[in-house]
């Protein structure tokens, strides 16, 4: 069978028409997305799919092509704002609904503020897109099989099990002890009608009658700042709800390296990071389940991928050798696990599964993303990057997989930044210059309390474009800015020793205390951060033996690669200069891994596979390492 075509997240095109169409856009800034009748309104960067735009954000869009324009299932209609109409608009709708706002969402890229109308879903496809656009076969590990028995008499003693095991003829499970121990009662109970709940190669229960409609499995990411989880319907493989929240350990630490160093200091902290751990994924189950109106008793499986780090606080092992040269895994993999293992209280029988880890610092999380983006299979150079305190990277070409780690820092979270928070309301995440004022964008349109990773880049990035940061990362003086952008130069002030560029006054014109503000710190903390990911992706296109502008796609990962302006990456430093839609925001990768694993076991041998197939650069070891760190702290 021939493989299909794949899509990046967001949508192929012909870069040199896309400029042309939208010469507006220049890689920055968040769109607006109001989905009826779910009611949620969400923020993307430019270019995104409206289909991925929804699959991001938990809300199902009917598909079995793969979003590639082919099934012509994913209808929606643009009920406010405007979005081109396509060839392939034109063989699936009439010129009355394309008159009436109906287009493809697949092939409907968000240029402007939308409000979009998802028609609920009507079919159950027999492939369901998750990832980057890769599609995937449904072949669960939950099935369910529905049979009515014969009542056991005098003349025919066959004992229950065997009884029921002989009525499932197409598979030869092996029965759990749960299942045993509910058996006897359960068919008795129905009056011998019962649907057998079966889970790889085990029976895991017998419920009362046909419920055979009923599959559910959650997929976590794991995240050393945010928790990811989604509740997904397995018969069809859309997402019935998802939920996030900050990982319950922060009090530990904002990073891997301080959580480690915490419990070398005191032996009770381990056991503390487990439970805190645990504590998250049980809150977050308990969210998707209530959200879903779902038993959590009809959850049969869970998938989890997350960093090496975590998934060893998560299951009490000691994390010491991950944080110490020569960094040591206790193991790639994670033996048989019950969801019960990790504090998930789901179905009593239900096992989990882990993503293998590729090394100390390339975890599940970089597994699962590269299984969702097809970095193993897909022909063309790409460069994956997951941004983030520890920052994961991986070059492919479809024959050769080589990945490292860099350790970027806090700076992207907002840490160890003057005015830097969380993506929250009141965040700035978005920062344009002219010579005249300084244009914000703010999360939860309130007035600003901080600055988040993506407002850093942008404002670093527009400094550098308007000439008040010269290359070496250093804030021009006030007489030269003065000269060059005199409606500005009032915002460069002094903090004590530090100078400072204002991008909003709290209070009267001129009062810093209260004020939003990028300090000559702060840049140099960004400057180490992309110089260390710049060095670590210069080191791997080194290593395959080519050049950055053989690059055909970056993606950028993770909720902050998400959000991160492809403009603004290019400007520092961050990603190779190429053209800006080659730099695609990729989105949550390591949860959509993880559900592919859920739906798909030939997805989960997938993921095993790559333990083989990518090779690791350790950096630290590299004796141009540094060399190439200082060099690349300036700015291009």
């Amino acid at each position: 069978m021939s493989e299909p075509p794949r899509r990046s997240r967001a949508i192929h095109v012909d870069e040199d028409a896309e400029q042309a169409a939208h010469p507006e856009w220049d890689g920055t800034g968040r769109l607006r997305l109001h989905f009826t009748p779910a009611d949620r309104e969400v923020r993307v960067p430019p270019a995104v799919s409206v289909f991925d735009a929804a699959s991001w954000n938990g809300i199902a869009v009917d598909s079995t092509c793969g979003g590639h324009g082919t099934c012509k299932k994913c209808k929606v209609r643009i009920l406010d704002g405007s979005i081109p109409v396509s060839p392939m608009d034109q063989r699936a709708f009439g010129p009355d609904q394309l008159a009436e706002g109906w287009r493809l969402a697949c092939l409907a890229a968000v240029h402007s503020d939308l409000s979009v109308e998802i028609p609920p879903l009507t079919t159950r496809p027999k492939a369901a897109t998750v990832g980057v656009g890769r599609q995937v076969i449904l072949r669960p590990a939950i099935q369910k099989r529905y049979v009515e028995l014969s009542e056991p008499t005098l003349s025919d003693q066959v004992p229950d099990v065997d009884r029921l095991l002989a009525a499932i003829d197409d598979l030869e499970p092996a029965v759990s002890l749960h299942a045993l121990r509910r058996i006897p009662t359960v068919v008795r109970a129905a009056d011998w009608k019962v649907t057998a709940v079966i889970v790889d190669d085990q029976l895991i229960d017998v419920e009362p009658g046909d419920t055979s409609a009923t599959h559910h499995a959650l997929a976590f990411d794991l995240g050393t700042t945010t928790v990811v989880a989604t509740l997904l319907d397995t018969t069809t493989g859309t997402p019935v709800a998802v939920a996030s929240m900050l990982n319950k350990q922060q009090p530990f630490g904002g990073d891997v390296i301080t959580r480690i160093s915490a419990t070398m200091m005191d032996p009770d902290v381990l056991p503390r990071l487990t439970e805190l751990a645990k504590d998250t994924l049980a809150e977050l189950t308990d969210n998707v389940c209530t959200e879903a109106g779902i038993d959590p008793g009809q959850v049969y499986e869970i998938a989890l991928a997350g960093n090496a780090t975590m998934v060893s606080l998560l299951l009490g092992i000691d994390p010491e050798p991950i944080g110490v040269a020569p960094f040591i895994l206790s193991s790639r993999t994670t033996p048989t696990l019950a969801a019960a293992d990790l504090g998930v209280a789901i179905h009593p029988a239900a096992p989990a599964y882990v993503l293998p880890s590729l090394g100390a610092y390339v975890g599940g999380d970089i597994v699962a993303g590269t299984l969702a983006s097809g970095m193993d299979r897909d022909k063309r150079l790409r460069l994956f990057i997951d941004v983030g305190t520890n920052c994961e990277i991986v070059l492919g070409d479809g024959e050769r997989l080589l990945s490292t780690a860099a350790p970027a820092g806090p700076a992207f979270e907002g840490g160890q930044i003057r005015c830097g928070m969380r993506a929250a309301d009141g965040a700035i995440e978005v920062v344009a210059l002219t010579p005249e004022d300084v244009e914000l964008q703010v999360i939860g349109d309130v007035e600003p309390r901080g600055l988040c990773g993506s407002g850093l880049v942008d404002a670093v990035s527009e400094l550098v474009r308007i000439g008040l940061l010269d290359r070496s990362g250093r804030l021009i003086s006030e007489e030269a800015a003065r000269e060059l952008v005199p409606k500005l130069a009032g915002r460069l002030v002094q903090i004590g020793e530090e100078r400072v560029f204002v991008l909003h006054w709290a209070g009267a014109e001129g009062d810093v205390a209260e004020s939003t503000y990028i300090s000559q710190r702060d840049v140099r903390e960004l400057q180490f951060a992309k110089a260390a990911i710049s060095t670590g992706w210069t080191l791997l296109l080194e290593e395959m033996g080519v050049e950055a502008q053989d690059v055909q796609q970056v993606l950028l990962a993770g909720s902050f690669g998400s959000y991160l302006s492809p403009a603004s990456a290019i400007r520092i430093g961050l990603v190779p200069r190429l053209p800006v839609l080659r730099i695609v925001s990729a989105g949550n990768v390591a949860g959509e891994g993880a559900k592919m694993t859920l739906l798909s076991k030939a997805e989960r041998a997938g993921a095993e596979a790559l333990l083989k197939e990518v090779s690791y650069v350790e950096l630290s070891d590299r004796p141009d390492f540094n060399d190439r760190f200082v060099d690349l702290l300036a700015f291009p």
